[in-house]
């Protein structure tokens, strides 16, 4: 199982971070602000969306496991891991399109930009560990672990995956006074 665990979490993040290159291949970078400003990227109103998504997905995965539908529950799970591999994505590229083209000690230090980066980045990572709990959980739902009456982990999982949800959202109004 611990194989299956690392295989779809390797999967996942590559995955993501992949289709994150393509769309930084396809869309381009976005025109390069100053420093003091920035723009509201619309990959991040994209990424809250699939957050969104993501969160519904759970919160239906945990209502079927507890009435015991054991393929509409794995069903869900598999719809709110493929959301949080798309959510990875789009937040990747969203973060590559507002990276300032200069990088040196005098423009880390001036603006908003910095500031945005870094906190977007926190979630980011706080969101992959989110990712390998919900590869953790389909594995094991995938090997009938969870019933009814044990369904624990995706209770932790889907609540943990709110909690990030409403980050996200103060991340995004540090954003919009930000700008």
């Amino acid at each position: 199982m611990a194989l299956r665990f690392w295989l779809l979490t390797v999967s996942v993040i590559v995955s993501a971070f992949g289709l994150a290159w393509g769309l930084g291949s396809v869309l381009g970078k976005a025109p390069a602000a100053s420093p003091w400003t920035m723009v509201f990227h619309p990959a991040f109103a994209v990424s809250s969306l699939l957050l969104v998504a993501g969160s519904f997905c759970l919160s239906r995965a945990l209502a079927e496991v507890r009435r015991e539908r054991q393929p509409e529950f794995r069903s869900w799970l598999t719809r709110a891991l493929v959301a949080g591999a798309l959510f990875t994505a789009v937040q990747s590229y969203a973060l590559w399109a507002i990276s300032p083209t200069e990088r040196g000690a005098s423009e880390a230090s001036r603006g908003v930009r910095p500031f945005i980066m870094v906190l977007c980045t926190l979630h980011a990572l706080h969101f992959l560990i989110a990712i390998m709990g919900l590869c953790f959980v389909t594995v094991r739902a995938w090997a009938d672990k969870y019933d009814h009456e044990y369904h624990w982990g995706v209770s932790v999982c889907a609540g943990f995956w709110h909690f990030l949800g409403v980050v996200w959202v103060a991340v995004l109004a540090v954003i919009s006074i930000a700008l």
